[in-house]
């Protein structure tokens, strides 16, 4: 059975004895194992059904402890660092040897990041070794952002979760490396892109790939619902699927269709807010899935801020 509570040095336990705990952090919810142990490395690959090759985000507690995990921090990434961390940002860096290859896929970098929910960087803090900490979640389903979450998806597979709260952020981190000098986006998240490119100037954002991802988070379908998700244009989809007959449910930026059961529509932010809608969005989709629905329709929001990042997870979740 699996319980919820806010109890740290519970947490600190378990993850001692080897075990996994849920934890809270600003961005999704993570399923945390120690990060230096192969055999509680594996129980997370495991208890997710993950596959092996795609890697895994080690968290700490402090920027200091980093370099205990890393050779090397180029002063682009170390601006990166100062500048959003504790916070949604993840750092590619070269691993030390003390970090297993199970939780780099073999790669001989290793991502990495300071969380800033003040609950689990008091736990990373008392703790002798980092975390490695996908969403708790089954590997390819909507990320959790609420405790409740992570026990309606694992509950019986890991023993406690750690309590936070809702999360403020909604979305991953955002994943950033250099590769020959230029700055790398490997994964859209809780980070803007404009905001880094005030930091570092010019960045490449890299493409998602089906296989072989270069970092965790890259891979092309993944945050889906279990049921069909369509993405396009809500003011032709509707109608179309009206006139079909068939059940569906609507998730929208900022408007209601008068024509659907609100009960079985969301709306991500009535105001447009994007960050409001960042923290909805995996909420939403989890709840739509629930509903008695054949098939959830959707639309990309503007290509500006946080909405960059939300529309990576929203064609994810579409790609098939």
């Amino acid at each position: 059975m699996t319980t919820i509570g806010k109890d740290i040095s519970k947490a600190k336990q378990l993850l001692e004895a080897g075990e996994l705990v849920g934890i809270p952090t600003e961005t999704v919810y993570g399923l945390a194992g120690n990060a230096l142990s192969p055999d509680a490395v594996s129980k997370i690959f495991e208890t997710k059904n993950r596959p092996s090759f795609d890697p895994l985000i080690v968290h700490t507690g402090s920027i200091e402890q980093i370099g205990d995990y890393t050779t090397e921090l180029l002063p682009e990434l170390k601006e990166l660092a100062q500048g959003f961390w504790p916070g949604p940002l993840t750092l590619l860096l070269p691993k030390k040897s003390i970090v297993p290859d199970l939780v780099t896929s073999g790669l001989d970098q290793v991502a990495v990041r300071v969380p800033s929910h003040p609950l689990t960087r008091e736990l990373l803090l008392s703790l002798d070794f980092p975390l490695a900490a996908p969403s708790a979640n089954p590997f390819g389903y909507i990320s959790p952002t609420q405790a409740s979450h992570v026990v309606d998806q694992l509950g019986g597979k890991i023993q406690y979760v750690l309590d936070g709260g809702p999360c403020q952020v909604g979305l991953e981190s955002t994943i950033v490396g250099v590769e020959d000098g230029q700055v790398i986006i490997y994964r859209l998240g809780g980070v803007e892109v404009s905001e880094i490119k005030k930091v570092v100037g010019n960045v490449l954002i890299l493409p998602q790939s089906s296989s072989n991802p270069k970092s965790p988070g890259m891979l092309k379908s993944h945050y889906a619902p279990r049921i069909p998700f369509v993405l396009g244009d809500l003011d032709q989809l509707v109608p179309h699927y009206l006139n079909k007959g068939e059940k569906f449910g609507v998730l929208s930026f900022n408007k209601l269709f008068d024509q659907v059961d609100p009960e079985d529509q969301r709306v991500l932010s009535e105001e447009g807010d994007f960050q409001e809608a960042a923290q909805n969005l995996f909420a939403s989709m989890r709840y739509l899935d629930n509903q008695n629905v054949n098939v959830i329709l959707s639309e990309e929001l503007p290509e500006k801020g946080l909405g960059k990042a939300i529309n990576d997870r929203l064609r994810r979740a579409s790609a098939r």
